[in-house]
C-alpha cells in the first residue's frame, strides 16, 4: 500500500492540476448550505474548527486586539497568532478579503434566491418555465 503523498514529492503539473480542480470546485459552491455540507465531507470536525478559529483570530487582529488579548481569550499560543498575521499582512489577501467581506455583512447570494420584479423577464420565465423551456435549456447550456 502506498504511503502518505507528500506535496514536495507531487510534480509541478501534479500540484497545478489537483489545486487548480480544488479552487474550481470551491468556486462552484453556491450557497452557504452547500459550503457547509462540502466541508463537513471532505474535513473532520476538528480541522474545520482550525480553519474556523484561524479566521477568528484573522478578524480580531483587524480589529486591532493584541497578541496577549487573543491569547487570553481563545486559549492559544502566540506561535498561531503570529502565522495568522503573517499571512494577513504578507499573504495573498485571502484572510482580509474575506474578514472585510463578513464584516460588512456582505453574504453571497445565489441569484436564484433573490426576487426579481414581478412583471420582469426573468419572472415570466420562472412562473411559466415550460414556456420557456427551450430557451432555458439553451442558457443552461451556455453556464
Amino acid at each position: 500500500m502506498a504511503g502518505k503523498v507528500r506535496y514536495g514529492q507531487l510534480t509541478e503539473l501534479e500540484k497545478k492540476k489537483y489545486l487548480g480542480e480544488f479552487y474550481t470546485m470551491i468556486s462552484l459552491l453556491r450557497s452557504r448550505e452547500e459550503t457547509k455540507n462540502f466541508f463537513k465531507d471532505i474535513l473532520t470536525l476538528s480541522e474545520v474548527v482550525m480553519i474556523s478559529r484561524r479566521l477568528h483570530i484573522a478578524r480580531l487582529l483587524m480589529e486591532g486586539w493584541k497578541y496577549e488579548e487573543i491569547r487570553k481569550k481563545m486559549r492559544i499560543g502566540v506561535t498561531t497568532i503570529s502565522h495568522v498575521d503573517r499571512w494577513l499582512n504578507s499573504g495573498f489577501g485571502g484572510y482580509k478579503s474575506v474578514v472585510r467581506r463578513f464584516k460588512d455583512g456582505q453574504v453571497r447570494k445565489n441569484k436564484r434566491d433573490l426576487p426579481a420584479p414581478p412583471f420582469s423577464w426573468q419572472a415570466v420565465k420562472r412562473k411559466y418555465p415550460l414556456h420557456f423551456l427551450l430557451l432555458n435549456l439553451l442558457e443552461g447550456h451556455k453556464k
